[in-house]
């Protein structure tokens, strides 16, 4: 993940009182609604996570064919990266 928790936990905060200043969400329960959205936040940052340790993997499966290749790590990951994402049809 690339934002630090607290920023995350920020950014929710942020977000729900602003809609709730806005007159978009109604809702008694602000600090259970906050919650829920610094988890989907989570949650979508961590795909990338998930998807950079998958590559991670595949890259150790194949090293010694990678080194053979001469083949750079950074351009192997990043390709892998691309064919996963479009595989998994993740939007990062």
């Amino acid at each position: 993940m690339r934002l630090p928790r607290e920023y995350v936990d920020y950014v929710a905060r942020a977000l729900v009182q602003r809609l709730l200043a806005a007159g978009v969400i109604e809702t008694a329960a602000g600090n259970l609604v906050t919650e829920r959205v610094r988890q989907v936040i989570l949650d979508e940052l961590a795909v990338e996570d998930r998807i950079n340790d998958k590559v991670r993997e595949y890259m150790n499966q194949y090293a010694e064919e990678i080194r053979r290749g001469g083949i750079s790590y950074q351009e192997m990951f990043k390709r892998i990266k691309s064919e996963l994402v479009r595989r998994e049809k993740v939007i990062l």
